[in-house]
């Protein structure tokens, strides 16, 4: 086992904690609008990969990972959606 070694492998430096910067805050509604954004763009490429393919302009490969990227993002946007009102229904529920 000790003949097992890997040549000129370096230990990645590691910064000062110091020097880490904080992002601000980014408001919870932008971040939704962003993402409803991309799903929206990816439902428009997959629908223009499928016009092109009956065109003819584009091929099945192609087509089928476009349709799988709107359809994966759509769930998982809906699942977000469903966990957030999930959320705020069990708040709702919380006695003051």
């Amino acid at each position: 086992m000790d003949d097992l070694s890997i040549e000129g492998l370096q230990q990645a430096p590691i910064g000062n904690s110091e020097k880490v910067k904080q992002k601000a805050p980014v408001e919870f509604g932008k971040v939704i609008k962003g993402a409803i954004n991309r799903v929206n763009r990816l439902e428009r490429e997959a629908n223009r990969s499928v016009v092109d393919l009956l065109q003819g302009k584009a091929d099945i490969h192609e087509t089928m990972i476009a349709l799988q990227k709107a359809d994966i993002s759509m769930r998982l946007l809906l699942t977000i959606r469903n966990k957030v009102i999930e959320a705020y229904r069990e708040i709702m529920r919380m006695p003051f």
